[in-house]
């Protein structure tokens, strides 16, 4: 039989043949876009939306560009697409956040009282700043914030220009720092250093 295909572009191509091999695919991403839909939208779309992700991808596999040997960034595009539908839910579930501060898809990460206090008024601010994001600023924070996507990969999912990326991604930023009650100037560095842009 062979060893088994090591890069999505070479498993969707011979799934083609062998619409079974297609598993493989799901079982190397879909915890991984589970993981993210259920930040966007909670627990009770998650499954559904995976679901639908892989179906969708394994519906069109042919038409994949199987010159990109990762698949990631176009099931997070299938997932983005789909969340989109679901978008006012993401938004109602983030503005019951801002004003709860109860999390349903994180637990609490301190089990100090004072701790868990000030983690969830910062989460109540955080998630209200981020409700508050115009959609497309909104999608291109979360896929860099919760699935550490590069403005490539983030890019690719969109069908955007990176540049385009960039710009959305640094007007979210901005907004959330002065939503926030920081300085919108301040620019981190990649070793966090923090100065005036």
């Amino acid at each position: 039989m062979g060893d088994p295909p090591t890069d999505d572009a070479l498993v969707i191509q011979e799934s083609l043949e062998r619409p079974e091999i297609f598993a493989r695919l799901y079982d190397r991403h879909a915890a991984e876009i589970h993981r993210y839909v259920m930040r966007r939208l909670g627990d009770s779309h998650a499954d559904d939306i995976t679901a639908q992700t892989f179906l969708i991808a394994f519906r069109n596999r042919s038409r994949y560009d199987v010159a990109r040997a990762s698949a990631r960034p176009w099931l997070y595009g299938i997932a983005g697409n789909l969340i989109g539908s679901h978008r006012r839910a993401e938004v109602r579930a983030l503005r019951a956040l801002a004003r709860t501060g109860v999390d349903p898809v994180a637990e609490s990460w301190s089990e100090r009282a004072d701790e868990r206090v000030t983690a969830e008024a910062s989460q109540q601010a955080l998630a209200g700043a981020i409700a508050a994001l115009p959609g497309k600023d909104r999608h291109v924070l979360l896929l860099v914030a919760w699935a550490d996507f590069t403005y490539q990969e983030c890019a690719d999912a969109l069908g955007v220009p990176v540049g385009t990326v960039r710009s959305r991604l640094n007007r979210a930023r901005r907004k959330m720092r002065t939503a926030l009650g920081a300085d919108p100037t301040l620019v981190s560095d990649h070793n966090g250093a923090v100065t005036h842009g």
